[in-house]
């Protein structure tokens, strides 16, 4: 087996698949790529039996063969050479890799190709085409919502609910939810409700490229097709949660102020709340919002104003910063419009400035306040 590569083309292709690898593993092989050379193009697989992607690129001088190359060493030893030309020169019967550059020549060895997990033909029931931007900013938007809770484990991924030619993607973890309506899916006539690993769409991010990736989506699985590059991910088999039962549709206060003061007088504030439960206090009244936190066991406290438009009854209201920080920090708007309705009802959170085709909604949970 024997090909040779320009190092900087391999190295984009490894740091496709190298995050995939598990670094402890009850199965050392994980630990693995497994590099199949065939036709000049070679085909780079890493899997933890959950994800699976796969690179391919062009290389000259091939000789076809299979092998399983230790992932760290090759990714580390890859990204430390300057551009170069490598020569891989590989015995599969001793699994011995010989890399061969200008300047050095490096050894190491692999192991059997047939030890590696097979990568299953994929056959999806049904097929859509997305825009990259459309599906980095739907993964953008949502994952910072979704759970960690293993007892929740559908909770644990994005909720993608495909409808004609639009898509809604719901991410939840109980204490704030995010809810994205994009309609530039285009011509589909996909009606499907699928969730996606949060640990696949983060991986999908880095390796989205192009302009448009094909979805193919079985009962079990779901692959994303870019240049080059396939993604294949485990969905996760659960009912998701009916999160419409909480949002409120009676919030008729509306509240619109700038999203980047509110957002820095929270970061600033919230540094005086109590470092348990992280609670600020939200006091609106006519075109002023004042955003308050103490923390009584070290006597510390912090209280700012901000001009806001809202004509309505004051109100005081109650919040983890942390989750604030959150919903405002993913808003991609000048001004928020947060819409409420009594201390102890959700919070709902959205842009007012909208992108064409598109609807935000974001929803926080309130905290009692101590009075």
């Amino acid at each position: 087996m024997k090909f040779s590569v320009r190092s900087a083309e391999l190295q984009k292709a490894l740091a496709k698949t190298v995050s995939v690898v598990p670094t402890r593993s009850t199965l050392p092989i994980l630990e693995n790529l497994h590099f199949d050379v065939h036709a000049n193009t070679l085909k780079i697989t890493a899997t933890d039996l959950e994800i699976s992607v796969s690179v391919s690129l062009e290389v000259q001088g091939a000789q076809n063969g299979t092998i399983a190359i230790p992932a760290k060493r090759i990714s580390d030893t890859v990204r430390a050479l300057s551009d170069t030309n490598i020569t891989f020169t590989i015995d599969t019967e001793s699994n011995k890799i010989k890399m061969k550059t200008d300047n050095g020549e490096y050894t190491l060895t692999g192991e059997s190709s047939e030890e590696f997990p097979a990568i299953p033909e994929f056959k999806g029931e049904a097929e859509v085409t997305f825009d990259v931007q459309v599906l980095q900013r739907l993964i953008g938007t949502t994952m910072f919502a979704v759970s960690a809770d293993e007892l929740r484990p559908a909770m644990m991924g994005v909720l993608f609910q495909f409808s004609k030619s639009e898509v809604r993607a719901v991410a939840t973890d109980g204490h704030r939810l995010v809810r994205v309506n994009n309609k530039n899916l285009g011509n589909t006539k996909l009606t499907k409700d699928i969730i996606i690993p949060a640990k696949a769409l983060s991986q999908l991010d880095k390796v989205a490229a192009g302009s448009e990736t094909k979805v193919s989506i079985s009962a079990t699985h779901v692959m994303f097709k870019f240049d080059g590059t396939s993604l294949i991910s485990r969905l996760i088999e659960e009912k998701y949660p009916n999160y419409e039962t909480v949002i409120p549709l009676d919030n008729e206060r509306m509240l619109i102020v700038s999203k980047n003061e509110m957002l820095q007088s929270v970061r600033r504030v919230s540094l005086y709340s109590n470092s348990t439960t992280h609670q600020i206090r939200l006091s609106v009244g006519k075109d002023e919002l004042r955003v308050t936190a103490e923390d009584q066991d070290f006597g510390s406290e912090a209280k700012e104003k901000i001009s806001c438009d809202y004509n309505d009854e004051e109100m005081e209201i109650g919040f983890n910063s942390a989750y604030v920080i959150d919903v405002l920090s993913h808003i991609d708007s000048e001004e928020v419009e947060f819409k409420l309705s009594s201390p102890n009802r959700a919070a709902i959170v959205s842009p007012v400035s909208k992108k064409e085709g598109e609807e935000v909604l974001m929803l926080i949970m309130p905290v009692r306040l101590n009075n």
